[in-house]
């Protein structure tokens, strides 16, 4: 299935009446709650994902602080969003889909089959010249079921196997892998052997996913080639959903470490390196 969708195909399937669910993921770590920006401007239909409450499970104990959610909370997410079976679902936000990408990718890990990122997400949208709409969307109930496997994970006990055998990839800011800042978790740093890699990076000057030629050129740069282990984490497996998406359009697939850099360092036992990448 296709990974991306440009805004002008998106805004002729929803001219066309086609039947296309959009989701509006607006999340940072600077701005978790985004109901206020959503609601002062959408794609049209677009419903409101809230990624804290329906994308992430805050029950679940010792696993960072962004563990999956449990399948049937997920599935009840999914009805709310309106998702029936056979639907075109396309993800976005206004942060280069950083935070669209976990939506992304759970759709996918539950067996959803058609599902796509908005390339350019809203400043796509908005550059392409498409009308914004206003409020609140409340969409018809869905009926889909979440049946998770489809996407490969790791957890914290495989994460370094991967990172001496194959390319694990850390998809945070620069200064966060070297250990020069780390405004959030318990430790600065990175696991040992993980590859530097900022989500931010697979994007160009406007936002959108860089060219899989050019992708494929910047991961193989860190050593991944096609066969070998790949997997990617971030602070709390949000912004590796993304790097997950961008090996996909490179051609490449990649296991995602959910509990990421969140989980690992509140683990003494773990180790934690620090400065430029040392392989």
């Amino acid at each position: 299935m296709p990974i991306l969708i440009q805004p002008d195909d998106l805004a002729a399937r929803i001219a066309a009446g086609e039947r296309t669910v959009v989701l509006d993921v607006r999340w940072s770590l600077a701005a978790p709650d985004g109901t206020e920006a959503y609601r002062a401007g959408h794609v049209p239909g677009a419903v409101y994902v809230d990624l804290d409450r329906e994308l992430a499970d805050h029950d679940a104990v010792g696993e960072g602080r962004h563990p999956l959610p449990a399948e049937a909370d997920f599935t009840a997410a999914m009805r709310r969003w309106g998702l029936r079976d056979g639907d075109t679902v396309v993800v976005m936000d206004d942060l280069g889909n950083q935070s669209a990408a976990r939506a992304w990718w759970l759709l996918r890990h539950a067996g959803f089959g058609d599902v796509r990122l908005l390339d350019g997400a809203l400043a796509g949208w908005r550059t392409a010249g498409h009308a914004l709409e206003t409020g609140d969307v409340v969409p018809e109930r869905g009926d889909t079921t979440a049946r998770f496997g489809a996407m490969p994970v790791i957890g914290i006990d495989e994460v370094a196997e991967v990172a001496g055998r194959g390319v694990l990839i850390d998809a945070r800011a620069a200064e966060r892998y070297r250990g020069e800042i780390e405004p959030i978790d318990p430790r600065a740093g990175h696991i040992p052997r993980a590859m530097s890699a900022p989500s931010g990076d697979d994007l160009d000057a406007a936002g959108r996913f860089r060219s899989p030629e050019a992708l494929r050129e910047r991961f193989a740069a860190l050593g991944v080639q096609v066969g070998d282990p790949v997997a990617a984490y971030c602070g709390s497996g949000v912004t590796a959903a993304h790097a997950v998406a961008s090996l996909a359009i490179a051609g490449i697939d990649a296991a995602l470490y959910p509990g990421s850099w969140s989980q690992w360092s509140n683990d003494p036992s773990r180790p934690a390196a620090t400065g430029p990448d040392s392989r």
